[in-house]
Parts: C-alpha cells; sequence; structure tokens
C-alpha cells in the first residue's frame, strides 16, 4: 500500500515504526527537517519538507495513488484541513486524522465527519488512547496487558508465571483438564522475549508471559486461582504533566478503590492547571528524578508508579527508581525500542508501548475484513482480531478445524449469539458468528483473503 503520514513527531514514529514492518510505500512529512531525518535514518521511509496539508505538497508527492493518508501532526486544524485537500482533490480512499483537543472529540460535534462535511474516515486519539489502555491495565492488578472484547465483557490479557503460580511446570493440556471449571483459552505466550503460539503438549516454564481469553466476570476467580495479584492498587504515583497522566488522574479520581494518588512533573503550567482541575490528587512541581521531591511523595508508600513523560529514556529510569525503592508495580510508557537493554534490566517493569496502542486504533480500517476490534500485541509481534463474518459468507457450515490458516494463525474463540465458545475445532460456522483470531504478520493478506469471501 501506498501510505502518507504527516507529522514525524512521536505519534507519526509511532504509526511509522509498524507500518514499515510491511511491504509499505511510505511517504513521511513534515516540516521540521530534524525530525524527517531522524525517521529516514531507522526507517526506510521518504522523508519531505513541508505541511502536510497543502494541495502543492499532497500533488507533488503523488497523493492521487495513495491508499491511506494518515494526519498525525500535533494541529488539529492541519489535519483536518489534510484529509479535506486529500479528499477533494486527489480522492484519497482512505483519510485518518489524529484529533486531540477535546472540542474536535466532543460527541456534540461527531456529524462534523463525513463527506458533505470534514471527510474523516477515522478519528484518532493517541493520548487518550494510551490513558486508557493504563487505566485497563491498573484495573486488574497482576495484569501485563489487558484488551477488551465485546463491549468489554470478553477480556484477553497477560500475566507473568511466577514460582508461586500453579501452573508451573504443567503442560497446556493438563492445565485445561486441571482448571476446566473456568472458560478461559491461552492464546499466546512470551518466553524470554520469543512470542509463540503454545501447542497442547507446551510446558509452562517460570516468568512465561502468558496471554488468556476469558470473560470479564471470571476473572477475580481464575487471578484468584492462579496467585496472581489481585490487591487493588490503593496509592499511585505519576510521572509527567501532559493530556495522558490529566487522563488517568481524572479517572483515578472517581475509583473508590483509589485512596491517594501523587502526580510529579516538572512542567509548571501544567502543573498549575492540573491543582486547579483536580479534587483529590496531590500535584507536586518539581525534578522528577529528585531525592527530595521522591521524598516529598513518599514513594517507597506506592503500590503503583506510572511514568508518562515525553522521554522513554526518563520513564525507564523513573520506573527503575521506583523498583529501587521498593515499589511492586511500575508502568513505563515507551515510543522507541532504542532503550530495550534498559527495558530488560527492571525487572517486572510493564511496558506500555505508544506504537502498538496507536495502530491498533488504525488496524479495523486498514485491514480488509470486518473487525470489531484489533489490538497489536505487546511491542508489536502479533495482531488479536475481533472478526465478524460477512452474512453471505462461503465459509458457513465449514468446521474450524478443515479452514486452512497461515502458519502461526489460528482462531481461537468464537462468541455465538453472546455466548463464548472455547472448544472451538469440531465447531461449525454459522451465519452471524463473531471470530477470534491470533494474527501472524506474514499471515495478514492470506487471512483477508480468506475471511473476505
Amino acid at each position: 500500500m501506498k501510505i502518507i503520514v504527516g507529522g514525524a513527531g512521536s505519534v507519526g514514529r509511532s504509526i511509522i515504526s509498524y507500518l514499515s514492518r510491511a511491504d509499505n510505500d511510505i511517504i513521511v512529512v513534515d516540516i521540521d527537517q530534524s525530525r524527517l531525518d531522524e525517521i529516514a535514518k531507522e526507517f526506510d521511509v521518504q522523508p519531505v519538507l513541508g505541511s502536510v496539508s497543502r494541495p502543492d505538497i499532497q500533488e507533488s508527492i503523488g497523493a492521487k495513488d495513495a491508499d491511506i493518508l494518515i494526519a498525525a501532526t500535533d494541529n488539529d486544524e492541519v489535519n483536518l484541513v489534510a484529509c479535506q485537500v486529500a479528499y477533494t482533490l486527489f480522492n484519497v480512499k482512505k483519510k485518518i486524522a489524529r484529533i486531540d483537543s477535546e472540542y474536535f472529540l466532543s460527541p456534540l460535534w461527531n456529524t462534523l465527519y463525513n463527506e458533505k462535511s470534514l471527510p474523516v474516515d477515522l478519528v484518532i486519539s493517541p493520548d487518550e488512547s494510551i490513558a486508557q489502555n493504563i487505566l485497563n491495565i491498573i484495573s486488574i492488578p497482576g495484569a501485563r496487558e489487558v484488551y477488551p472484547f465485546d463491549n468489554g465483557k470478553i477480556v484477553l490479557m497477560s500475566f507473568r508465571c511466577t514460582d508461586d503460580c500453579p501452573l508451573f511446570p504443567f503442560k497446556i493440556s493438563e492445565i485445561y483438564e486441571n482448571f476446566k471449571d473456568f472458560r478461559f483459552s491461552i492464546v499466546q505466550m512470551t518466553r524470554n522475549g520469543v512470542h509463540f503460539y503454545p501447542k497442547e503438549d507446551e510446558k509452562i516454564h517460570l516468568n512465561d508471559d502468558i496471554y488468556l481469553l476469558t470473560l470479564k466476570q471470571d476473572i477475580s476467580k481464575i487471578l484468584q486461582t492462579f496467585h496472581i495479584s489481585e490487591v487493588p492498587y490503593e496509592n499511585v504515583v505519576l510521572f509527567g504533566g501532559n493530556a495522558i497522566s490529566y487522563d488517568i488522574a481524572r479517572a483515578l479520581e472517581d475509583d473508590d478503590r483509589v485512596l491517594g494518588l501523587k502526580i510529579i512533573t516538572n512542567q509548571l503550567n501544567m502543573a498549575h492547571q492540573m491543582s486547579e482541575d483536580l479534587n483529590k490528587a496531590v500535584v507536586i512541581y518539581g525534578e522528577m528524578m529528585s531525592d527530595v521531591i521522591l521524598s516529598d511523595a513518599h514513594l517507597e508508600s506506592a503500590d503503583v508508579t506510572i511514568s508518562v513523560t515525553s522521554q522513554d529514556k526518563d520513564n525507564l529510569l523513573l520506573s527503575l527508581l521506583a523498583k529501587s525503592s521498593g515499589v511492586k508495580s511500575t508502568l513505563s510508557l515507551v515510543n522507541s525500542q532504542m532503550y530495550d537493554n534498559l527495558t530488560n534490566r527492571i525487572a517486572d517493569n510493564i511496558i506500555v508501548d505508544r506504537s502498538t496502542i496507536t495502530i491498533s486504533k488504525i488496524l479495523q480500517d486498514i485491514r480488509h475484513v470486518n473487525l470489531l476490534n484489533a489490538y497489536s500485541l505487546g511491542r508489536g509481534f502479533t495482531e488479536i482480531w475481533e472478526l465478524k463474518l460477512k452474512e453471505d459468507t462461503l465459509l458457513e457450515g465449514k468446521k474450524i478445524a478443515d479452514i486452512l490458516l497461515p502458519d502461526k494463525c489460528k482462531v481461537f474463540g468464537i462468541l455465538r449469539k453472546g455466548e463464548l465458545i472455547i472448544d472451538i475445532n469440531d465447531e461449525k460456522i454459522e451465519l452471524g458468528d463473531i471470530l477470534f483470531i491470533i494474527v501472524a504478520p506474514n499471515g495478514i493478506k492470506r487471512l483477508e483473503s480468506i475471511f473476505s469471501v
């Protein structure tokens, strides 16, 4: 596909880092030459200096032949105009705009986004999505990743198998037999940085990350049974003053389980704004890594720290400081794999990857099948699809086991008439079925072909 990405900042970089892994022709447009130089060094893209909203720029890069335009600059108005130009002058098929302002995001103005007004096919708000992703994780203490399906009734979550977890060292088949009172499916595992779909005879190893699909209503029982921490996070420390921490703080103030909330930021204006707008949070202004500031925040008493500054290195170092102070759970927002060595040195630190969250909001619109939800897992090693079959699908009546899926791709659940079916190999596809599918990158085109019939 030919894809135009407007903006080479953190959001644009997130999108480019994912899309560049596939066979895409990517053109990056930005007004900052230094940003373009950095992007061009890291990824196989065509950098273009200029504003993506200008008709002459779009014409010069061949927008008329583009499949998708993703306007991801830090200026909402520029992004909206870029989509308008792409639609009116160059008939670009798919237009995606990053929108950060709550005014443009208000449900009151949803009628703006259509072909007669502002021709935007998809609005993404990365900061809002990141905040929600983090809130999903901390809502299930012990979880490392959380992905909701079916309006939150079904959840895919990951957790780490520690030495007191009863799954270690059983085979997958034995786990299903021993815990057959629960409906769950182990859909993916990560071991020593390697991601794979486990077969029935695969044994669980110590420190494996296990991805498990289950009903939300069963999560509490499963966590208790598997000895995964279920103690709620009562005292939270947020590092960074920005839209992400602001959204998280507002949500946590309404959470009765949170008894203490502190925000540490070195941004004076944001510190003032948060102090005025938030009711329960204690806002501390100062150098975030200062011993004095951390002491004032009583870091050692925190149940969880969440580091969401704009700098990956700072987020990782802040989590390292929190771990050394005795904080059990830490989360770090990262945007690049440049600091992977540092990432791996912080034991049990939860990585929140900006690129996979941002791209997850776009997957529904760039995949050629009917997706209700789609997520990029971990740091982009695979995708999970919630796929609704076409009403006239030619697959009706076929057994799941008889569908020739690509290597490392698998259907692991069916939602049928509101009921989750886990044991699916002998199930025949019915009209109206919704399938949960794990998708390896090299199998995407083949799966699109199979499920578009």
